[in-house]
């Protein structure tokens, strides 16, 4: 099977739905796929590094409202196109103009649910783009079972859909620290603190507002412990930099930024939990690795990644500051045995979620599209 696959909109620091996008490219021609990644012009050497079995067709212009146009109204009719068996639009998108049988990912239906949570602008464009998607694809991806019922409760007329949840790495992110200390040393990480560690883009929906507020009560238990937090901005960053400058232990809270591959695991298998207390997400990537890690886990119930975590993570209310600190105040307190103990469990429940299996669950989805 010929499939093309468009990473066009994977960032060059790629978090996330990236990651995902990543991580597809990497294992499908190792499954017999006849893979073409369809990228941005100039951006073909990073993609034959991530997938040096696939071919790399470089077309799209690098610039956000060119690429959009070129793909609705070019791609579908480029020779790419043309010469191959199952086009796949992993994020949300699919050309307008083309012929070949279409596989789209739909990643959250947020922009349906909580527009609040994302740009007027984005707002606009994915809804139109989502509901284009349903009806023209002859597949959709959903990376959860949470998803999935959002889309059939809120789109009336759609394609059928596949259920693939998202894998992690499970040799990456392990229980083995062998080697922490030297990989933490070498980008400059402070090894002689305990710290509470969030992974995640900051934009309004991360619950990042809430963590901090937390904090504070935390802070106020325990005079040595620290709050990192990891991840790029990006949106509506203004009022949780504000809260950030004024916060009352402004000065135990660190911004990593944008973490390298190999500095992750180390950090989450340092940290005393992992807290991601996110109001609303399509799968919540940083939970399943912070439980492959043999990591504590604070996430928010009611969300995908109580599907995600099942019952191997503490689950406050979204938008709690006290449920919150509750749960990172008695993850202080755990003794060996409870913190061995929820580290088998986590594990455990990351090791049912592989990339592998998330790859079948693509095939099936291509040879729905074909009509197989």
């Amino acid at each position: 099977m010929r499939v093309a696959l468009d990473t066009s909109a994977v960032p060059d620091q790629p978090a996330g739905a990236g990651r995902y996008v990543v991580e597809i490219a990497r294992r499908l021609p190792g499954r017999g796929v006849e893979t073409t990644l369809v990228t941005r012009r100039g951006d073909d050497a990073r993609w034959r590094g991530y997938s040096p079995e696939a071919t790399v067709s470089a077309q799209v212009p690098r610039e956000r409202a060119l690429r959009l146009l070129y793909e609705a109204y070019r791609l579908g009719s480029s020779p790419v196109a043309r010469d191959t068996d199952v086009w796949h639009g992993p994020h949300y998108t699919m050309p307008r103009r083309g012929t070949r049988p279409t596989v789209v990912t739909v990643h959250d239906m947020t922009f349906f649910t909580n527009p609040e949570w994302h740009e007027r602008s984005k707002v606009a464009f994915f809804r139109r783009a989502i509901a284009y998607s349903a009806r023209h694809a002859r597949a959709i991806i959903s990376v959860s079972e949470y998803t999935s019922r959002l889309i059939d409760e809120l789109l009336d007329d759609h394609a059928p859909v596949v259920v693939a949840p998202l894998g992690v790495d499970l040799e990456r992110f392990s229980l083995d620290a062998t080697g922490d200390d030297e990989v933490l040393a070498r980008h400059g990480y402070r090894r002689d603190v305990d710290y509470f560690l969030f992974v995640g883009t900051f934009e309004p929906r991360k619950g990042i507002d809430v963590l901090l507020d937390a904090f504070t009560r935390v802070a106020g238990e325990d005079p040595r412990v620290e709050l990192w937090l990891a991840g790029q901005h990006g949106w509506g960053v203004a009022e949780v930099e504000a809260r950030l400058t004024s916060h009352p232990v402004a000065s135990r809270i660190r911004r990593l930024g944008f973490v390298a591959d190999e500095a992750l695991a180390p950090l989450l298998r340092r940290s005393v939990a992992a807290v991601y207390p996110s109001r609303g997400e399509g799968f919540g990537l940083p939970v399943l690795e912070a439980l492959a890690c043999g990591v504590p886990v604070v996430t928010t119930r009611h969300t995908v990644m109580e599907e995600v975590a099942g019952d191997a993570a503490t689950l406050t209310e979204a938008g709690s500051p006290d449920e919150l600190a509750d749960a990172m105040i008695a993850l202080l307190s755990r003794d060996e045995a409870a913190r061995a103990a929820a580290a088998a469990r986590g594990r455990a429940r990351a090791e049912t979620f592989t990339w592998a299996r998330c790859v079948d669950q693509h095939l099936v989805a291509y040879h729905s599209a074909r009509g197989e």
